[in-house]
This record gives structure tokens, C-alpha cells and sequence, in this order.
């Protein structure tokens, strides 16, 4: 069997080499970053320099709660924030809709892009994803924005699959979570345009948060967004290679007409499962997705795709790119799912 090839990013991607340095630099400094002493308090200036260069690599102003990630980032928003959950999409990530219940919806059109009408009450928290976890929806969030602004609300956007990549959209609070752009597992941050939007939860981050800042996983993070996105140039001449074979092979682009981040990318095969391919997949080297990584084991219908009204949902795969995705591995990927999509024998 050929090397494996990972084409699940968008559940995870690798540590880079930077963020890998600065991990163990910051391993070093292994002072609690509260504490009053000198150890302390070169811990405590360290991160304070962290949060001032991730502000200025993601062109954000306001505040930065550091976290254990993005659903830790969204779980302080939905319960701390100054004003009621109001309402989400329906193609929210299960770390918004586990918080939702009962709350308002918006819906999405066939194309995945979240409609907010004139009819829906925004006046409070409104949580929507600046980029789909399945689908790859680039969502217009300036227009968002103005909704919900002009009924007084304030706006949430989940940019785990954005921040590091795209410029962060113009929103209240912004979720993201550092593994998801070549940083470590188990960091991330809230940021936050005015401590007056949130209620003080915790006894670290101003209040903010609970718990001993993860000093070394803060310094990663910083690295990794220092490393920026101009692989994405590359990423979108392959994704638009993936496209046009699937295509030409009898697949559905989902999302086809909508704007997409060019790392993620899903398509049906119709009359072929889901499980089905990802295990022929699998057996050959080659790891995708169904849905997002938090759902994506227990192969239920996505309910993205069902809020979509797509037709064959069970039958829809998500590919996701990363830096080392390379042109030899699109192409290995389209031989391969080509012979599951003609019905052939998969061979290496």
C-alpha cells in the first residue's frame, strides 16, 4: 500500500515546525503566569507579548480571552455573554447547537448560505459560523452583522476553519482554535470586542476564564499564525482540480454556487454511501470525512446537508486540504475515487 494520504485537515492538521519550537520554548518558562515572583512574572510577560502578536496577526483591536480552544471559546460566549442566546443557524457546529435549544433559527438556502430575514428577532446573541466545518460556506457576515446591529444584538462567529486563513469578519466576539492552522491541540481563544460584552466567569484572563493559562500552547498558537496563509493560492488551484474531476466523474459539487474557502470541499456520489466510500478510501491509504470529526464516526445524516435540502446526504464526503497537500496526492485521491464511483475494483 502507498503512503497514507491525509485529506481531513479541516477536523485537524499538523503541528508545524514553528509551532513546534516555540511549544518547547515555552515549556521553558514554566512558571505559573499568576504568580507575583520573577518566574511568574516573566511567564506572565511572555504571554502578554503572545496576545499582543496574535492581535496584530489576525488585525484585531478589541480583547483576547485565552482557552482550551474554539468550542471552550463558544461555550464563555453562549453562557457569559451580556445579552440572551437570540438565535443560530441551522448549519451551526454541535458546539453552538448543544447550547440552542429552543432558540431561534435561521435558515440556509440550497446553497448553504444563512438567510437572516427581515422577520427574524435578532435582538440579542446571534451565533453563525464565518466559514461551514462541512461544506466550506464562506457566510456573508457583514451582512449579518448589519442585522443584527440594527436590532441591537451582537454577533458570535465560530472561526475555527477561518482565523489564520481569511481576514476575520467584522463581528462581536470571534471563536478559533489553533490546531485547525498548524498550532497545537488544546488552545484557542475568544476575542472579544469590549469587556462589557461578557460576564466575568473565572479567576485567570481578567476574570474572564478559569484556569492556568496554557503558556507554551499560547506561544505555538502565536507561531503558527506567524507562519501565514500564502499556501492557500496553491490550495485553491487544487481544490479547483478536485472540483472538475468530480464533476466530469459523475459527482455533485455541494455548495457549487456559493463562495468557499478553498480548504474544504464536499461531494456526493450518487448512489454510493458515505460509509461505503470512506472505508474504500481508507482501505486504500486515503483518509477524508462525512460531515464534521465530531459526528463524523457515529455516520449519521449530516444535518447541514439536510438544512440544505440536499438530495443524498448519506452519500456526501468532505475533503480537506492542508499545507503539504500537494498535486500527486489530488491526483491519487481523483484515481481512487474515480474506480469507486465506476464501479470498478480500487487498486493501488
Amino acid at each position: 500500500m502507498s503512503e497514507r494520504l491525509y485529506l481531513d485537515h479541516a477536523a485537524t492538521t499538523p503541528l508545524l515546525s514553528e509551532a513546534r519550537d516555540a511549544l518547547h520554548q515555552g515549556f521553558a518558562i514554566w512558571a505559573n503566569p499568576s504568580s507575583p515572583h520573577a518566574s511568574g512574572r516573566a511567564a506572565r510577560n511572555a504571554l502578554e507579548s503572545a496576545r499582543e502578536r496574535i492581535a496584530a496577526l489576525l488585525g484585531w483591536d478589541g480583547e483576547i480571552v485565552f482557552t482550551s480552544g474554539a468550542t471552550e471559546a463558544l461555550a464563555i460566549a453562549l453562557n457569559c455573554c451580556i445579552q440572551p442566546l437570540q438565535a443560530v443557524s441551522l448549519v451551526e457546529h454541535e458546539a453552538v447547537l448543544r447550547h440552542a435549544e429552543g432558540r431561534g433559527r435561521l435558515s440556509v438556502d440550497a446553497a448553504g448560505r444563512v438567510l437572516a430575514d427581515e422577520g427574524d428577532v435578532l435582538a440579542g446573541l446571534v451565533a453563525v459560523q464565518h466559514v461551514n466545518n462541512e461544506t466550506g460556506v464562506i457566510q456573508p457576515l457583514e451582512a449579518i452583522a448589519a442585522a443584527v446591529r440594527a436590532q441591537g444584538g451582537l454577533l458570535l462567529a465560530d472561526c475555527a476553519q477561518s482565523a489564520g486563513k481569511l481576514a476575520l469578519p467584522d463581528a462581536d466576539l470571534i471563536a478559533i482554535g489553533a490546531h485547525k492552522f498548524g498550532g497545537p491541540i488544546g488552545v484557542g481563544a475568544l476575542l472579544v470586542r469590549d469587556w462589557s460584552m461578557l460576564r466575568p466567569s473565572g479567576g485567570q484572563e481578567r476574570g474572564y476564564r478559569a484556569g492556568t493559562e496554557n503558556l507554551p500552547g499560547v506561544l505555538a498558537m502565536a507561531a503558527a499564525l506567524e507562519a501565514g496563509a500564502a499556501w492557500l493560492t496553491e490550495a485553491a488551484l487544487l481544490r479547483s482540480r478536485l472540483d472538475v474531476a468530480i464533476a466530469a466523474g459523475g459527482g455533485q459539487i455541494v455548495a457549487n454556487d456559493s463562495e468557499r474557502i478553498p480548504t474544504i470541499a464536499a461531494y456526493r456520489l450518487p448512489g454510493v454511501s458515505a460509509a461505503s466510500q470512506l472505508i474504500r478510501l481508507d482501505a486504500m491509504g486515503i483518509a477524508v470525512s462525512a460531515g464534521s470529526a465530531c459526528s463524523s464516526g457515529s455516520l449519521r445524516t449530516s444535518h447541514v446537508l439536510s438544512a440544505m435540502g440536499l438530495e443524498g446526504a448519506d452519500e456526501v464526503i468532505r475533503v480537506s486540504l492542508g499545507r503539504e497537500t500537494g498535486i500527486a496526492g489530488v491526483e491519487r485521491f481523483i484515481a481512487t475515487w474515480s474506480q469507486i464511483a465506476s464501479g470498478g475494483r480500487v487498486t493501488s
